[in-house]
């Protein structure tokens, strides 16, 4: 099994929805690191939902947030 199969497929950041809880990667030379933290963007703006504070390093990619990650 993949591990698109088991953690689900990623998409472009353009297509991010507002205000729900996703996991956020970036594209990097050996596929698309994950994120080990919830996102959610406000007002254009990501923030780490966790820590409460906006994320300095922009993302490429996103999916669901699902806590068992």
């Amino acid at each position: 099994m993949s591990d698109t199969d088991k953690t689900g497929h990623w998409l472009p950041i353009q297509i991010a929805p507002d205000d729900c809880d996703l996991e956020l990667g970036r594209l990097h030379k050996t596929g698309i690191v994950p994120w080990t933290f919830p996102c959610r963007r406000k007002s254009g703006v990501w923030f780490n939902v966790w820590a409460g504070e906006s994320v300095l390093i922009s993302p490429s990619h996103w999916r669901v947030w699902r806590s068992c990650r």
